[in-house]
Formats: structure tokens, sequence, C-alpha cells
């Protein structure tokens, strides 16, 4: 998945900002030349009101190139992995699907690590623009489904040790 954002293109899903310039993911091929490697990984932990928590194993993308490719071309997302998408500061983030083979949930954290919106099932090879309807400070996708299927909700608290404000 692909992320513009602010008008300039940090990647994304995600996970993808609309610049009024012409897009970076365009650049993109339209097919890999090679499996895509997988980035670093850490844990992250998304608990419940109910205190119930999900673990899952997420590769962080850091740069803008690996923000630009997000899962594009990934065939499979397993339910316990994800990819993390941290901005350098809390701003709104626009993702898509171009190039994304899997359906994912796209879930935006907010900068006190709470959950501020959640996209469920984002529809594979789709260029609609996937808003998190403010201003955040990661965004976190996940395979589709993954989010009802936990009973994840918007409110919910993201822990991980990427997390700028992680305790």
């Amino acid at each position: 998945m692909n992320l513009m954002n602010m008008g300039r293109l940090l990647s994304l899903a995600g996970v993808l900002a609309m610049p009024t310039y012409a897009r970076a993911a365009d650049a993109v091929p339209a097919a890999p030349t090679q499996a895509q490697a997988e980035l670093p990984r850490v844990p992250l932990t998304i608990t419940s009101r109910d205190g119930k928590a999900h673990v899952f194993s997420v590769e962080q993308a850091r740069t803008a190139r690996e923000q630009e490719v997000g899962e594009m071309f990934r065939k499979v997302l397993p339910e316990d992995r994800g990819m993390l998408f941290l901005w350098p500061s809390p701003q709104s983030s626009d993702m898509w699907m171009r190039n994304t083979l899997v359906p994912l949930d796209i879930v935006f954290i907010d900068e006190t690590n709470h959950i501020h919106a959640i996209a469920e099932n984002a529809v594979p090879l789709s260029e609609a623009h996937i808003s998190s309807q403010g201003a955040v400070a990661a965004t976190l996708e996940l395979a589709g489904g993954t989010t009802e299927k936990l009973g994840i909700e918007v409110g919910d608290t993201v822990a991980s040790t990427a997390l700028p404000h992680a305790k």
C-alpha cells in the first residue's frame, strides 16, 4: 500500500497523502521484479477496553520508499502480522490500496496511542483514498477482517517500543 501525506509523499495499506505534483507512487512498477523483503519487526499490542490484549508482529516502514511500497504485491498477510507507519508529527493520513493484493484493515493511531479510526477490509487494488479523519501519529495495516474478528475498536490502546509515546 502507498502513503501520500499533507501534500508530500511519505508513503503507504498501508499507506498516501495526495500531493499536488505527480505521485511518486506512479514510479512503483506495475508488478514486482522479485519478492519484497520483510522489514525489521517489533511487537505491537492492542488492548481492548475490556482488558483483552492482542499481540502482533509488525514490520516498521521507516523510509519514504518502504512507506511507498508498504504491503504492495504481497499475496498473504497472516492475522498476527502487520506493518506500522510512523509519521514525523501528527497529521492527516490518507492511504490507498494501489498494487495491494490482499484486503487490509487500516488502523489510525493518535498521538496518545489510542485508535482514532479504523477502515475495515480495504478493497485490494483500489485507488480510493482512505482517510484517518483527523491528525494521527501512526498508521497500522493488519490483515483484512482482523479488527472485527478480535473486537478491536476506536479508543483501544496501542503499545509498542516503536511508538514514540509507548509506556
